[in-house]
């Protein structure tokens, strides 16, 4: 008999009668190995652009039971989730488009050169092949974009892998619903149902990266569980790629042209980014270095006012908000932390906002690393920096992230400016200037990841270069034309765009 799964009212608090069952070891096998034998299926281009651009339409026509499958389990709210679910849909489609246009095949070709010196060339004809099944590990806190429809799992299809998506355990009537109108998708395009796998369960999450027929993993959530399960697919027999997004602080350094300028401007930004989602998102700025004296003063006024109007909200479950309420109560009880709005826990189910404060100086005390880590939740951490080196000092100290920003004068030295700049990239994957990092847009040269702990590649798990996660490159040498795939074939039948020695074919 399975064990039952039951999904949290966040709302209320309390468990909700179980909608799916975790899956056995034998469930997932089947699941891995049903998927696996629909890899030839999607070796048709056409079928895969298809595929992604019908899940896109029925997603929209299911619009309703989506949402309102998602609201139940999550209290995000139909505004956000009807955003997030167009934002998928757009995810869907951009793949299509980018399977349609064949680029990411990364075709390249060099003829034979006999008098190539310093040795000669041989014939060389050079693409990317998928990797196999991808097992997606789904986020609690996006259940749409980064979970069974996501971006992990377009991508992973757009390359042609079969993808076994381990639902999250906060949202699984929404993850079977997804999965059940992504099946429906592929039987549409006459592709195997298969083509799209779910399983529920802490032990088959586990079961799932082990499977000898799983290529690669990707994976957002938690640095505790990510990290257990890049260490699985470290260990295996044969280890494979393991693309997790872990956590993030997302820096901010504000200088003090910046706070003379927009001072309140800045902590009012500040304040809609720290609270926007319920400080859910893996982008929220968690430490913020903002000058000493009346500027600063200015900038943490600003945002005492925001956050002290700002309204209570209900976070994705009862173990994230008691994470949140006891990660706020830790923090303040190091020295010279203070709270000038404290958040936390606010009645039964929901919490409020707020920030606490720090001497910048103090940052340089081992007592304080746990100021370095992530808080999920809406608060963040302001540390009043005396000087240049103080700022040179914190950030020496920062692991990686996903995001860094960077607030500066429109009359800012640029000297000073650009050191700034060259002292955070280092830090992060993504360098935000005179912004906010929340909201990640979906665009071709965006990058979501970072260095680790942010995430444990350099890849990234949105935009178009995320499809290279799935895919290896394959050079054939002096292979008969009979034998080439079609895409490396001289007359390019497929239309696809290619290096052609070493310049673009037009």
């Amino acid at each position: 008999m399975t064990a039952a799964v039951w999904s949290i009212d966040p709302r209320t608090g309390k468990q909700r009668e179980h909608v799916a069952d975790e899956a056995t070891a034998e469930e997932v096998d089947d699941t891995v190995r049903a998927a696996h034998a629909a890899r030839e299926a999607l070796a048709d281009r056409p079928a895969r652009a298809a595929l992604l651009r019908t899940a896109a339409d029925l997603l929209e026509a299911s619009r309703e039971y989506v949402i309102e499958a998602a609201d139940a389990e999550t209290a995000l709210g139909p505004g956000r989730l009807n955003g997030e679910l167009a934002r998928t849909c757009h995810q869907l489609r951009a793949f299509a488009g980018i399977v349609d246009e064949g680029a990411f095949l990364d075709v390249m070709i060099d003829h034979a050169d006999p008098g190539a010196q310093p040795v000669p060339r041989p014939d060389l004809r050079r693409y990317k092949v998928p990797l196999g099944v991808v097992a997606v590990y789904a986020a609690g806190n996006f259940p749409l974009a980064f979970s069974v429809p996501g971006g992990d799992t377009a991508s992973a299809l757009a390359a042609g892998c079969p993808v076994v998506v381990k639902a999250h355990p906060d949202h699984p009537a929404t993850s079977e619903l997804c999965a059940s109108v992504l099946r429906r998708a592929a039987a549409a395009c006459g592709l195997p149902e298969a083509v799209v796998g779910l399983v529920h369960g802490f032990r088959a999450g586990v079961d799932l990266v082990e499977h000898p027929l799983v290529a690669a993993a990707g994976f957002t959530g938690s640095v505790r569980g990510g990290r257990a399960l890049f260490d699985a697919a470290a260990a295996r027999p044969v280890p494979i790629p393991f693309h997790g997004e872990l956590g993030s602080l997302n820096p901010v350094v504000v200088t003090r042209a910046a706070a003379a300028e927009r001072g309140g401007t800045i902590g009012a930004g500040l304040a809609g980014s720290v609270t926007l989602g319920a400080g859910q998102f893996c982008v929220k700025p968690g430490l913020v270095l903002a000058p000493s004296g009346e500027d600063g003063d200015r900038l943490v006024g600003a945002l005492t006012d925001e956050l002290s109007d700002s309204t209570e909200s209900v976070m994705l479950d009862s173990r994230m908000r008691e994470a949140f309420v006891a990660g706020v109560r830790d923090r303040l009880q190091l020295p010279g932390v203070e709270s000038p709005v404290t958040p936390g826990q606010s009645g039964e189910t929901a919490v409020s906002a707020g920030f606490l404060s720090v001497r910048a100086a103090r940052l340089a005390d081992t007592g304080h690393d746990l100021l370095f880590e992530e808080c999920f939740g809406p608060v963040t951490v302001v540390a009043r920096y005396e000087d240049d080196d103080e700022i040179a000092a914190v950030l020496a100290r920062l692991p990686g992230n996903l995001t860094a920003t960077l607030h500066v004068a429109e009359e800012e030295d640029s000297g000073a400016g650009s050191r700034l700049l060259a002292r955070l990239t280092p830090l992060a994957g993504r360098v935000v200037v005179n912004g906010w990092p929340t909201g990640v847009a979906v665009a071709p040269a965006q990058h979501h990841g970072g260095p680790y702990p942010a995430a444990t590649s350099t890849s990234t798990s949105v935009g178009s270069t995320a499809i290279e996660r799935w895919q290896r490159p394959v050079a054939f040498q002096n292979t008969p034309a009979a034998l080439l795939p079609p895409e490396l074939r001289e007359d390019n039948p497929l239309g696809l765009p290619r290096r052609v020695d070493g310049r673009p074919e037009r």
